[in-house]
């Protein structure tokens, strides 16, 4: 066994090689964007100069021969994973990419001043060689190379295996095409040989129990996610068609649910709509949010009504007859402190579990704001009439502030219940802005403001006068900045302009120019009404512009000059004949 085989299996070195892996990666794209010049490099190294993208490809004939332990490995796996990302290309830094890459277990060591560095040139596809690419198909041969579709499907169930699967899954059908899927040596012909699937093959049972394996139903989303169309079609009326709504009650096969819905066409998801509205009223009351919340947003991007959602919503969480956010966000929950111990809700699984549903409480409610028509209006009529204190308690909760942002910055939300909304926090901003959650809401005032710049003024104005305790505040000087409130205080009417211009606000006019305009429209009256002119100063009280005015002189000027010439052309008839 080599050397570097040694090092990716143990424990600390193969964290080193995943590092060093990452940070070579951005190395081979700059060599490959501009290649430098052999012989410079040589002599200046005192060496011979090797491309990084050489190395990479010793590294992956060392490997050889050896891929299919390493892939059950606890150490080697993960390496294994950045190594087949790197030579397809794909973004390390990507939340699919974290999620294969790392388990909640796996050991987390970072070297400060390092993850940063690499964090700002991974976030994009990279371009790779080709010579990558065949070295991708290579290395994907050799991991199931020997294993027939018994043995690959016992990694599909292997706590280390899924992952690695998953991956080479992905990259099969993603790089390669999707007609790799009918290659009989393929990845994905091996684990699922029938074609077509039916009911009684053995494809069919290795599915049904790959939905519900809280291992294995990971892979079943990718592949879901993934498959070619024909197959998907297959695997949609074999499996999901007629059991969507079940599966969606699943806490397991319920994000497998989730994917199918990713996929369906506008009269399929009419028809699982239909399914899942029957399950809706069990999934709110256990908290199964994540189909609800994919139901929601496949319907808006497909165009299909929400209505019936709405209403089935509207009546699970309902009080005193309305419709009641809180009891939606489950803000009562919260644990309850008792004066001799600990709270009550601290003990077993109370709390844990209660976090949860408030989570999925509140993500529900973000996704009903995202949707325009009936659901997001549920949620805006019920922040309207919701008690200032309770909208206190919400702006200052980790998890429920998150919706009061959401409806502060929705497009779907109009200047009303925006304004109505933002008016319920006036003389409480400058203690929110104190909180850590509740700043985050103050912060997205600013643009929940985006067409009332009268509005926004008067936030500013009521920081303004909480600045000695914005100041001593973390927070309060992050809010202090966001609302650049240093130009609010010594440029004000420069603020005001550029607030008006980010407000897109033509309508509205700020508290000092409504101001200006009054003393002005009160000093042109009285200097009209000493020159007589009482019809121009009966204008201005209606509040008409000077260039308004200045206009209609000029018009009526005109006009009696015109009935003027006109009683000289008629005089003039009168006397000529005579």
């Amino acid at each position: 066994m080599s050397s570097f085989v040694h090092l990716i299996q143990h424990r600390f070195a193969s964290h080193c090689c995943e590092k060093l892996f990452t940070q070579s990666a951005q190395t081979v794209t700059k060599e490959l964007m501009s290649p430098p010049d052999p012989e410079a490099a040589s002599i200046s190294l005192g060496d011979v100069y090797v491309p990084m993208e050489t190395l990479f490809l010793h590294t992956v004939a060392e490997l050889e021969g050896n891929i299919g332990f390493l892939m059950t490995d606890p150490f080697a796996s993960h390496a294994l994973r950045v190594l087949l990302l790197i030579l397809a290309g794909e973004p390390l830094s990507s939340s699919l990419a974290k999620s294969l890459l790392q388990s909640k277990k796996k050991e987390n060591i970072q070297v400060n001043g390092v993850e940063s560095a690499e964090g700002a040139s991974s976030d994009h596809k990279r371009e790779v060689p080709k010579s990558f690419t065949e070295a991708l198909q290579k290395l994907m041969a050799d991991s199931v190379a020997g294993l027939d579709t018994n043995g690959i499907r016992s990694l599909a169930t292997h706590r280390l295996g899924n992952p690695t699967l998953q991956l080479l899954v992905r990259l099969e059908l993603t790089h390669f095409g999707k007609q790799k899927a009918k290659d009989e040596l393929s990845i994905l012909r091996i684990l699922i040989p029938d074609d077509p699937i039916t009911p009684e093959s053995e494809s069919a049972s290795f599915i049904n129990a790959l939905m519900y394996d809280p291992i294995g139903s990971h892979l079943m989303e990718t592949i879901v996610e993934f498959a070619p169309g024909k197959m998907f079609k297959n695997l949609y009326k074999e499996f999901f068609r007629e059991r969507i709504g079940m599966l969606a009650r699943n806490e397991i096969a319920g994000y497998v649910a989730c994917k199918v819905l990713e996929r369906l066409s506008r009269e399929d998801l009419i028809e699982a709509h239909e399914h899942i509205l029957a399950q809706l009223p069990n999934l709110l009351e256990r908290s199964r949010i994540a189909p609800v919340k994919t139901l929601i947003q496949r319907c808006a991007v497909r165009g299909v009504d929400t209505q019936a959602i709405a209403v089935q919503i509207d009546a699970a969480f309902r009080t005193d007859g309305e419709f009641d956010l809180t009891k939606m966000l489950r803000l009562d929950d919260e644990p309850v402190q008792n004066g001799d111990g600990p709270s009550t809700a601290t003990s077993g699984q109370d709390k844990p579990r209660s976090s949860s549903e408030r989570v999925q409480g509140s993500t529900l409610a973000q996704a009903m704001i995202l949707v325009p028509g009936p659901l997001s209006g549920l949620v805006f009529d019920c922040l309207a009439r919701t008690p200032i204190p309770v909208l206190l308690r919400m702006a200052s909760d980790p998890i429920t502030s998150r919706t009061l942002q959401a409806a502060m910055t929705s497009t779907n939300a109009s200047i009303v219940p925006r304004r109505k909304l933002v008016q319920q926090f006036y003389g409480q901003i400058g203690e929110m802005a104190l909180d850590r959650s509740a700043s985050r809401v103050v912060d997205s005032i600013w643009e929940g403001t985006h067409g009332l710049a009268f509005i926004r003024e008067r936030i500013a104005e009521e920081l303004a006068e909480n600045e000695p305790a914005l100041r001593d505040s973390i927070c309060g000087r992050a809010v202090w900045k966001n609302w650049k409130m240093d130009l609010f205080k010594r440029r004000r009417n420069e603020w005001v302009l550029q607030s008006k211009n980010k407000a897109s606000n033509d309508g509205f006019q700020s508290f000092s120019e409504l101001d200006k305009n009054i003393k002005k429209s009160g000093n042109t009256q009285e200097s009209q009404e000493h020159a007589g002119t009482n019809s121009n100063s009966n204008s201005i009280c209606t509040g008409k512009t000077p260039l308004q005015l200045a206009r209609e002189r000029h018009a009526a000027k005109k006009q009696r000059s015109s009935e003027r010439r006109r009683g000289q052309q008629q005089q003039s008839q009168v006397v000529g004949p005579a």
